[in-house]
């Protein structure tokens, strides 16, 4: 009798309560991956209805003043294809290179990653803004 009025005493935990604690957690850890990822710049993207969900094996930021950006280095559109096969290596089966290019950046630009990315064997993404588009 006395074993039991013990085990009744301690507090019980909540599910509900252990849910919540597990939900901050995970929005907490998910915002600081977004802001270590140096590989995303903040650049105004074209809007559109619908943004592919591919698995991004390089990104490729292309600024309004034609700067190429990947992994947070600088690179001349001559170095890219050298720059980025060590990755497309890596993912040969699967390789994509995501596009991240200012929505006032000459179309021509877009293109030249394209190639590169074709002559490599990768295939491409753009990634555009769908927040606003009907």
């Amino acid at each position: 009798m006395n074993l039991q009025r013990r085990l009744k005493s301690h507090p019980e935990l909540h599910a509900g309560a252990l849910n919540d604690i597990l939900f901050i957690l995970l929005f907490f850890f998910l915002i600081v991956s977004m802001l270590a990822n140096p590989n995303v710049i903040k650049l105004s993207t074209p809007k559109a209805k619908s943004d592919t969900k591919a698995k991004q094996t390089v990104i490729v930021n292309i600024t309004p003043n034609g700067q190429y950006i990947i992994n947070g280095k600088n690179i001349a559109i001559d170095d890219i294809k050298n720059f980025v096969q060590p990755f497309i290596t890596k993912d040969s089966t699967q390789a994509t290179i995501a596009i991240n290019a200012d929505k006032s950046v000459p179309l021509e630009e877009v293109v030249a990653i394209m190639r590169i990315a074709r002559e490599m064997g990768a295939r491409t993404t753009l990634l555009v803004d769908n927040k606003g588009v009907k």
